[in-house]
């Protein structure tokens, strides 16, 4: 898995694939985690790392009711702030938000079903994956599936849910910067990884039998 995760960083480093250009949405998560906006990305990586550490101490419930009372009491202060200073000054500005308040949100139709053929099309890869491992089409496949999953019952063990996604995000915010500062170093590494990997693997596929050998990439 890391071995994937840095070939994909290094694809994403170097540029932006091209059906992302069809989703904003994708294209404004690769500028957040490569920092692009170092003000913008440090107000997300901060507000959710804030908010994953909440949870970890306080329940769902008690997390989202105070995030939402802390948002309504800064709006309707400032509301009746700003109603206060029109009154004394007697302008006529009108509601603070209106400017928030016209701004259309609404989703197209055209919009909702690129977003739902995108998302498609990867359940529909990872639903024939999940069936190529359970099946076991290819048993060297499954059998690193099993090896994962049970390493993961040691994580499991030491971590809880909330404790893994703060790592994951503190690594989603910093490996892919890192690597893209040191790609060239990293990737001599993870191609050293790489090619013992493959000879191990190999090996093995060599030693059990009825296992067809996948052709060379």
């Amino acid at each position: 898995s890391v071995i994937l995760s840095a070939k994909t960083f290094k694809s994403s480093s170097r540029a932006v694939p091209a059906s992302a250009t069809h989703i904003p949405f994708l294209l404004a998560v690769h500028d957040l985690i490569f920092w692009r906006d170092v003000k913008k990305t440090g107000f997300v990586f901060g507000t959710t790392l804030i908010m994953l550490l909440s949870l970890a101490a306080f329940s769902v419930i008690s997390v989202v009711s105070y995030l939402i009372l802390a948002l309504l009491s800064v709006t309707i202060s400032f509301r009746v702030y700003k109603s206060v200073i029109q009154a004394v000054q007697k302008s006529e500005e009108g509601h603070p938000f209106k400017a928030y308040l016209d701004v259309d949100i609404t989703l197209s139709s055209e919009a909702f079903h690129n977003y739902m053929n995108a998302a498609m099309v990867h359940v529909n890869k990872a639903l024939k994956l999940i069936i190529r491992l359970f099946l076991v089409e290819d048993l060297v496949d499954s059998l690193k599936l099993a090896v994962f999953m049970w390493l993961m019952t040691y994580v499991g063990a030491v971590f809880n849910g909330i404790t893994l996604l703060i790592l994951a995000e503190l690594l989603v915010f910093s490996v892919p910067i890192v690597y893209e500062k040191y790609k060239t170093q990293i990737d001599h590494y993870v191609g050293i990884v790489r090619d013992q990997t493959k000879s191990i693997v190999e090996k093995i596929q060599a030693k059990l039998p009825g296992i067809a050998k996948k052709k060379a990439e």
